[in-house]
């Protein structure tokens, strides 16, 4: 299996940068992992919510092979346990060999038709995370779960 992180726009802040990188360099140990950005859509100031959304929505279902498991991170979805997570991703690795594609959306959310084409909704907390952040804490979590998987001792219970 493979897992794509896509995110609508660049991560602006160094700090940011070097842990994405510490985490995607750590997760590559455990699985086919890659990271995407996706560029902002021009003159967004422009557009109306529903219209970026749209638009950034049509970004993102290009990036998208026919095959692939959309997975959105959506404060309506699912809230897992470091631990709970790492047994969803486990039996993903049993059972399906489809890549999965976890997807983060611009700061309104996503268009209809990408709520539409989703296999599934992951929401990271409660709390209102900056879409920043979130990268970093989605690709940390990614790490944790393998490394809960494989019985090492990250993950402290």
């Amino acid at each position: 299996m493979k897992i794509t992180l896509l995110s609508i726009g660049k991560t602006n802040f160094t700090y940011l940068r070097e842990g994405l990188s510490l985490y995607i360099d750590r997760l590559q140990h455990y699985i086919s992992f890659e990271y995407k950005e996706i560029p902002d859509v021009r003159n967004a100031k422009n557009l109306s919510q529903e219209q970026l959304k749209t638009q950034e929505g049509e970004l993102i279902l290009q990036r998208l092979g026919s095959n692939d498991e959309l997975l959105l991170l959506d404060e309506n979805g699912r809230q897992f346990s470091s631990i709970t997570f790492a047994g969803e991703l486990e039996k993903r690795l049993l059972y399906s060999s489809k890549p999965l594609v976890i997807a983060i959306g611009g700061a309104f959310g996503f268009s209809a038709q990408v709520y539409q084409r989703a296999n599934d909704k992951l929401s990271l907390s409660a709390m209102t995370f900056s879409h920043q952040m979130v990268r970093l804490i989605t690709v940390e979590q990614l790490y944790r779960a393998f490394t809960i998987i494989k019985g090492e001792p990250y993950h402290h219970r």
